[in-house]
């Protein structure tokens, strides 16, 4: 009996021991089921913006996901998870009408815009865009950015005729043609159109005008979660070390966002010295927003809201939390 006691305890601590042993295996295996998912985020992947986050997102998330295409709009939908967008700050007007929620959390880049135009259509200055076919894309940065380049001209958007963008391959061709005299767009689609027109071409530059401001967007739920948080956090950290990386040598950027967009590395090569990369918090960005949404309240026939209101779409708390963890 007590032989066969001795197996008895001597197997219940072997399976102690082996329990033990198996403790260290499973807590890892837990914490791993406990690791918070990546965040989801999106961006205009055909725009040279952009270059910085995708190369934020590829250091977090060297074996992905991906910034998936796509931009603050699909946080209006419950249909795709977005915890990031980034995007113009005119679509962050346009948005939190039906979600007041959001919030721009860092500027990435400004876009330096310009309108170019065709000499031989008789435009040598701004008031001669009158009666014009110019080529953008309604309710964007672009189309503000027209709007006030005009206010300069002494014209109003009723003055000219606005007609879609046109294909990058096209640029050339919808000048030639006399189906656009100008265009007010984004990079490179300028910088393609001057160099189509060569000699014929004029160029204004919105320099003390309008700059876009492409911002990182989140929620207000989103920089609640500390998890969520801790996670955006990182990313904006991510962005400000790609964006000195990007000043110091924009090599790697510029062939990641030509491979990501679909241009070539001369295209964004040329295009590059039109934005201003600094990854900080616009200090303007309140009265940009002021300006704009009535602009753009007038374009959607509704009432403006009040610079109160507007104050409440800026969070710039989560950008100083990570410029703080660099310093340390």
């Amino acid at each position: 009996m007590k032989l066969a006691r001795r197996d008895v305890m001597g197997g219940v601590l072997a399976v102690a021991m082996l329990l033990q042993a198996h403790v260290p295996g499973a807590q890892a295996s837990e914490a791993k089921q406990t690791d918070p998912a990546p965040l989801a985020v999106y961006g205009a992947t055909t725009t040279l913006e952009i270059a910085p986050l995708l190369l934020a997102v590829k250091e977090i998330y060297p074996d992905g996901p991906e910034v998936q295409m796509g931009n603050i709009a699909r946080m209006v939908s419950d249909e795709v998870k977005v915890d990031v967008a980034g995007n113009a700050e005119t679509q962050l007007l346009r948005h939190s009408v039906n979600r007041p929620d959001l919030r721009a959390i860092m500027t990435v880049v400004e876009g330096k815009y310009r309108i170019v135009a065709r000499r031989s259509a008789g435009i040598n200055r701004l008031a001669d865009l009158k009666g014009k076919r110019i080529a953008t894309l309604r309710a964007t940065s672009a189309d503000y950015f027209l709007a006030r380049m005009l206010e300069q001209g002494g014209l109003t958007e009723a003055d000219v005729t606005t007609v879609p963008m046109v294909q990058r391959e096209e640029i050339g061709s919808a000048f030639l043609n006399h189906e656009i005299d100008a265009l007010a767009i984004w990079e490179p689609f300028s910088e393609n159109a001057l160099h189509a027109l060569g000699g014929d071409a004029i160029e204004f530059s919105g320099e003390g005008i309008y700059a876009e401001r492409y911002n990182l967007n989140t929620t207000a739920a989103a920089l609640a979660d500390p998890v969520k948080r801790k996670q955006i956090v990182e990313l904006l950290q991510a962005v400000i070390r790609a964006t000195e990386k990007m000043n110091h040598d924009p090599s790697e950027a510029q062939a990641l966002v030509a491979k990501t967009a679909g241009f070539t590395v001369e295209e964004v090569a040329r295009a590059w010295p039109h934005h201003n990369y600094y990854a900080g918090f616009a200090s303007d960005m309140l009265d940009v927003l002021v300006d704009e949404e009535k602009w753009l309240a007038a374009l959607e026939s509704r009432q403006p809201r009040t610079r109160e209101k507007l104050a409440e779409l800026l969070d710039r708390s989560v950008y100083d939390e990570a410029r703080a963890g660099l310093a340390k």
